[in-house]
């Protein structure tokens, strides 16, 4: 295979309907949780907890730019945004978190595993309120996101009305969000629940900045040197770096994991500008082993405590037990991508196919 060590033009990026390079990195984030969790010491440095922000940056740069796409091509259209999510988030969601009420109701140990008492966050998603252990404790992200999905595509859709400045709206729109959370939230959270909360949007927020940046032309220039396959191994290598940094420079913030999110969203971000490019990162991301973890990533993240309760029977925590729960979480999510979350994301198709206007439409960029 030839590889072209020139950087990618602005042409080719936006005529790109599929990033490869985004479902590895997917696959890894969703390990590097499993393995935070279940590692034990031995993958303490990695700190893989930190991971949940890649998917934030990945969520907000995939929705900003299908969305940027869709009004290039006439409007965005929040109804099938809104249909998109639900049939892609929701059955997998509602049936593990049916599935664990059923388990620990069976067990005897509803109300004393507190499942009863955040039953009513985790059907409003409001999941990353409560702040004490559950049989579903991952589900908390999808609290998160589900607010981002509310607010941000509606954001887009009210300054697609402005005249002229559209981009540098958002752009500015985007910027001040960061800026509140870095310079307001983050000082106050230490002692405050909101302002730490609020830095889990500051990751989403960074990703849709980069979408905005990179749909531009002028925008695109900027990350341009970035681009060619030598620079997106620098970067990569980089990324690494501040992967098993994340824990000196925790202590060095003092001690406090919100003040180092802004900087590793900012690493995600460039990480994403490396995966998209052409060269060695995006074959080894879109390797056929991470591109079918990456595949089954969402149901893996969210099925990775029952399956943790499977190994938990035979091992203790340790890099065995890591290895084992990703497995049989995998196993699972195997399960659920061909009975649950294909024939979900089939059906919502069928429903905007049948309501979709009759001019041919240009592909949209595939998103988890």
């Amino acid at each position: 295979m030839i590889i072209s060590w020139r950087p990618l033009d602005h042409a080719e990026y936006r005529s790109s309907s599929w990033f490869p390079g985004l479902t590895g990195l997917r696959a890894l984030a969703a390990l590097a949780v499993v393995f935070f969790h279940y590692g034990g010491p031995v993958v303490d440095r990695l700190q893989g907890w930190i991971a949940v922000q890649l998917f934030f940056v990945l969520s907000g740069f995939l929705i900003t730019t299908l969305a940027l796409r869709e009004e290039d091509r006439g409007r965005i259209s929040l109804r099938d945004f809104y249909v998109r999510r639900v049939f892609r988030i929701m059955p997998v969601y509602l049936l593990l978190l049916g599935l664990t009420a059923l388990a620990v109701t069976l067990a005897g140990a509803y109300h004393s595993s507190r499942l009863a008492d955040a039953m009513p966050f985790y059907l409003t998603f409001f999941n990353e309120v409560v702040d004490y252990n559950t049989p579903y404790p991952t589900s908390w992200s999808l609290g998160v996101e589900e607010k981002f999905y509310l607010v941000w595509p509606a954001l887009l859709v009210l300054t697609s009305f402005a005249r002229t400045g559209k981009t540098a709206l958002r752009l500015l729109i985007g910027a001040g969000v960061v800026s509140f959370v870095v310079l307001v939230a983050l000082p106050l959270a230490p002692s405050q629940q909101w302002a730490s909360l609020s830095v889990h949007y500051c990751s989403l927020v960074v990703g849709c900045l980069l979408g905005l940046m990179l749909h531009h032309p002028r925008g695109f220039a900027v990350f341009r040197p970035l681009t060619s396959p030598a620079a997106a191994v620098l970067v990569a290598l980089g990324f690494c770096v501040l992967q098993l940094s994340v824990k000196p420079l925790g202590q060095a913030l003092g001690g406090y994991w919100q003040f180092v999110v802004p900087i590793y969203a900012v690493g995600s971000a460039l990480l994403l500008v490396a995966a998209v490019s052409q060269g060695p990162v995006r074959r080894l991301l879109a390797s056929r082993p991470l591109k079918f973890i990456g595949d089954r990533s969402y149901a893996l993240y969210l099925a990775q405590t029952g399956a943790a309760g499977v190994t938990g029977l035979l091992l203790p925590s340790g890099i065995a037990k890591a290895v084992a729960t990703s497995a049989v979480a995998l196993l699972f999510a195997c399960g659920l991508r061909r009975w649950v979350e294909l024939p979900a994301i089939d059906f919502g198709r069928r429903l905007l196919t049948r309501r979709a206007p009759a001019e041919v439409r240009q592909g949209p960029v595939r998103v988890r």
